[in-house]
């Protein structure tokens, strides 16, 4: 098993609360019940969370950007603006315009935001093969993710010194501004651009993180892969994401199971399928035959007579049945499909005894089938057959 990639991305998609395979108005459609909830004009203690989900939204509505995120990158990893431990998140954009709007409404006054921000969540590929899907499997991962500041342990500033208060907004964490329109005199608040909302300022800030309270580092975990696990299945690691701004609490990291496809075995669920091609002598006798499964080796009843497109079940022979809970509740089947292969080359000796067989059956002339249902059930067969290959 191989992991993809050292560098985390942020899950973006788990942001939004949507698939990898959602279309753009259910991104949208997500995006604006989330904007409901989490506005800090409704909500003030989830202002961190509503830029969040902003930046989300802004990256998926893109396609360009959506493309980066699919690919296992992170079209908002700027590396922070040259700083470490910098995070897109933090700017101002599209929220800040929403705050404006609705701020000139209400006259502002929500006060300064903390510093303290939780972290986001991050997400990481494995690529498994189907054995290790099968058995489960404990992995050494190493990535790379913003930790807290072993220096000044997310404060953000220098030995002993202390945040000060904003000389711009005076510890409000916002500016006002007055227009004159035709309606009048309209204030607006805006957050303060020297704090960007805080209220307050470092002087003197940490030499590691830049004031910011976390550094980037490399770092190796452990994760412990249940037996059943299939492609797109996520194992989530509490507090093992990005820590967040000024030492805030880490966000969640999702390990994301890619399952390589098998060169014998074909997985639907729990179960599997293979097919395995026996000579028509085979069929037509019979034969105990060797069959490689994941259990090992096992033997294969072929009974005399056996038809085309016969499909035989191997009952406990497929995958872990994985439940929502994390346990294994049994195991699903492995069905093996039989194709009848028919030489197309006969020497003279072996067609002669082909045609003595045929003489000793009597077969030596076609024969047609009567239904007996207008061709129905011919047709039917036809259909289960295709759908059993």
């Amino acid at each position: 098993m191989n992991m993809k990639a050292n560098k985390v991305a942020r899950d973006y998609y788990g942001i939004l609360g949507v698939s990898q395979n959602a279309t753009q108005d259910e991104i949208k459609r997500a995006y604006r019940k989330l904007a409901r909830q989490l506005h800090p004009d409704v909500n003030p203690n989830e202002e961190a969370r509503f830029k969040e989900v902003t930046a989300a939204y802004e990256v998926l509505s893109n396609p360009e950007k959506r493309r980066v995120v699919d690919l296992g990158g992170d079209p908002l990893d700027s590396g922070g603006g040259g700083r470490p431990g910098g995070d897109p998140f933090s700017g101002f954009g599209l929220g800040d315009i929403m705050d404006a709007f609705f701020g000139a409404q209400s006259g502002g006054g929500r006060g300064p935001r903390s510093r303290v921000q939780p972290g986001s969540d991050a997400l990481i590929r494995l690529d498994m093969t189907l054995e290790e899907c099968a058995a489960g499997a404990t992995r050494e991962l190493t990535v790379d993710t913003a930790i807290l500041c072993d220096r000044c342990h997310g404060a953000g500033t220098q030995n002993n010194s202390k945040p000060v208060q904003c000389d711009t907004c005076h510890g409000r964490g916002e500016v006002q501004s007055v227009q004159r329109s035709f309606l009048g005199q309209v204030v607006t608040s805006r957050p303060c651009p020297v704090c960007r909302g805080y209220g307050e300022v470092i002087p003197d800030p940490c030499q590691q993180c830049a004031g910011d309270g976390r550094t980037r580092s490399r770092r190796t975990i452990s994760v412990n892969i249940p037996a059943g696990v299939a492609e797109g299945m996520r194992v989530r690691l509490a507090g093992q994401g990005e820590v967040g701004p000024g030492g805030g609490p880490a966000g969640d990291l999702y390990v994301e199971v890619e399952e390589h496809p098998h060169e014998i075995f074909e997985r639907d669920g729990a179960d599997l399928h293979c097919i395995v091609q026996i000579p028509m002598t085979t069929a037509a006798l019979g034969a105990t035959l060797p069959l490689k499964t994941l259990d090992g080796e096992e033997e294969l009843q072929i009974d005399p007579g056996t038809q085309p497109n016969t499909q035989l079940v191997m009952t406990g022979r497929g995958m872990p049945k994985l439940r929502s809970t994390g346990r294994v509740d049994g195991r699903g089947d492995l069905h093996v499909h039989l194709e009848v292969v028919v030489p197309t080359k006969l020497d003279a000796a072996q067609s002669s005894l082909l045609r003595d067989l045929a003489e000793m059956r009597g077969e030596s002339e076609p024969s047609l089938s009567h239904n007996g249902k207008g061709g129905g059930g011919l047709f039917s067969r036809l259909r289960s057959s295709r759908g059993q290959r």
